[in-house]
């Protein structure tokens, strides 16, 4: 299918759900809500007082009201009109509990869709980011209150979410393993520290994190870290850290060692100075790219007692390094990854991407065998996502997006790639420890962090699962609350680099407020 989706809906708390999910159904497709006004205002006049919705394709029509599917009704000339508008969904509903209308209303959707097109999707109905922060929870209750009401979890997650088969057995799998590595860490007594370095040598293809050409902010960075020390002064004496334990520090990016050796230095001295490290579990510096990575910048690290680090290919294949804009090559990051294991660097994690431009099958078989090759501590497996504000996004309108083409064929394409990940992260010895998802992702699948027994990534965790408070410092980051009685509020930072640097009052001010200090 080709064109234009119109996405028409009159209950707005519903709009996101119902958009992630016919872009999941139809990936590639541009969807447009722009036209729910009037036109929407019209039809929901003429529907019942009760959940209706109406899909429409060139290829036919498909209408649903109180989950019987139908092709005939009062609407039907209404929607003929439509028709020649592509693929259109109208949706009106009287239902009064917000929250059983959201849950029914997308398992009906989702249910006629997956008819509709003959396509499941990997994750059910599930449109959120954290689907083990849902199933642990899931598990916890079922424990608590016995509300299982005699039927499996499996079952629970199916009637409720449309999970099943491969995806829910890994999601179940994560959610069990995490209990026992969490138990070590101290929940919400602890925090955790993220500080964010968005400079990198050059900007990736697929990017829309906040990352900016190190080269054109050279003689800004002193200032960038002066402004990060200001964060680091406010952590130190805020009240609401005072009575945790730090639990890990993740500087993450940007590219960190995109800094040269001497500002690494400067940054890691600060964070040890300010920060209260004694019982911090876990340092992690994402070193990234191989061409930011020197002897002198990991004797850096070495010397701060970093625990954990990434080199991260992305794939093995040069050609695509190439087009996605990675200034490196393949022996570049062989080099980086020997030099480290020689400098007794004993954590070492390693990126990949599924679903790069031009890769098969083939390609990531193939990239995982030079990882196994080199036998890393942890392997995460992202699927690529393909964001508004990456370069990609504008490549794909000159090249052409492949997504559009065959949803069935590139489900199939990318649910094989994770396979061949996973089983080689196998053989590695490896196991499946966190795991998110993102909008946009090709396949419809998910990121998926694997590692020896022992070297999980913590903070991968704690972020995903949301099970403390997380300070984040730098251009572009989030803090975030997380409080006993499980509500979450967030504060961030402004991404513009400058405007982090002159505004860097304001952002303390902002977690004052965030932490009531």
């Amino acid at each position: 299918m080709t064109g234009l989706i119109h996405l028409i809906v009159n209950r707005q708390e519903l709009l996101y759900d119902l958009y992630a999910l016919t872009q999941a159904f139809y990936p590639g497709i541009e969807l447009d809500t722009s036209v729910s006004s009037l036109e929407a205002q019209e039809f929901a006049g003429r529907l019942p007082d009760t959940i209706e919705v109406c899909l429409l394709d060139c290829g036919g029509s498909l209408a649903i009201t109180a989950g019987e599917t139908i092709t005939q009704g009062y609407y039907k000339e209404y929607a003929e009109e439509m028709i020649a508008k592509e693929a259109v969904v109208f949706l009106a509903d009287g239902m009064e509990d917000a929250a059983a209308r959201k849950r029914g209303l997308k398992k009906l959707f989702y249910d006629a869709m997956e008819e509709f097109t003959g396509r499941s999707l990997p994750w059910g109905n599930l449109t959120g980011i954290r689907p083990t922060k849902l199933i642990r929870g899931l598990m916890k209750k079922n424990d608590e209150e016995n509300c299982g009401q005699g039927r499996t979890l499996a079952e629970q997650l199916y009637d409720m979410h449309r999970l099943k088969g491969e995806k829910l057995a890994l999601g179940m799998e994560i959610a069990k393993l995490q209990e026992g590595i969490l138990s070590k860490l101290h929940g919400l007594k602890g925090y955790s520290v993220y500080v964010g370095i968005p400079f990198c040598p050059s900007r990736c293809l697929y990017c829309s994190f906040t990352s900016n050409p190190v080269d054109r902010w050279k003689k800004r960075i002193p200032e960038y870290l002066g402004a990060l020390r200001k964060e680091l002064e406010y952590v130190d004496v805020s009240p609401y850290f005072k009575t945790r334990t730090l639990d890990t520090v993740y500087i993450g990016g940007g590219t960190p060692t995109a800094l040269s050796a001497e500002e690494l230095d400067l940054l890691l001295g600060d964070i040890t100075a300010y920060l209260p490290m004694e019982h911090v579990q876990e340092f992690t510096v994402e070193a990234g790219r191989a061409d930011s990575i020197t002897e002198e910048k990991l004797n850096v690290l070495k010397k701060y007692h970093v625990t954990r680090i990434s080199i991260n290919p992305q794939t093995m294949k040069e050609e695509t390094l190439h087009l996605i804009g990675r200034r490196h090559t393949i022996e570049d990051v062989k080099n980086a990854y020997t030099m480290a294991r020689r400098m007794e660097f004993d954590n070492i994690n390693m990126d990949i991407i599924l679903g790069l431009p031009g890769e098969t099958d083939a390609d990531v078989a193939y990239t995982v065998q030079e990882i196994r090759n080199l036998a890393p501590d942890s392997l995460t497996v992202h699927s690529l996502a393909v964001k508004r504000a990456a370069g990609l996004k504008d490549w794909y309108k000159s090249e052409g997006d492949p997504r559009s083409g065959g949803a069935k064929e590139v489900q199939h394409m990318m649910e094989q790639a994770m396979r061949t990940a996973a089983e080689g992260a196998k053989m590695m010895g490896m196991e499946p420890y966190y795991l998110y998802r993102q909008k946009n992702m090709v396949g419809n699948l998910e990121n998926t962090g694997y590692a020896l027994p022992g070297k999980y990534g913590l903070y991968n965790i704690l972020i995903m699962e949301e099970l403390q408070s997380i300070v984040a410092l730098g251009a572009g980051s989030v803090s975030k609350r997380v409080d006993e009685d499980g509500r979450i509020e967030r504060c961030d930072n402004v991404k513009d680099v400058a405007g982090y640097i002159e505004r860097i009052g304001e952002m303390i001010e902002r977690k004052r407020v965030l932490f009531n200090d």
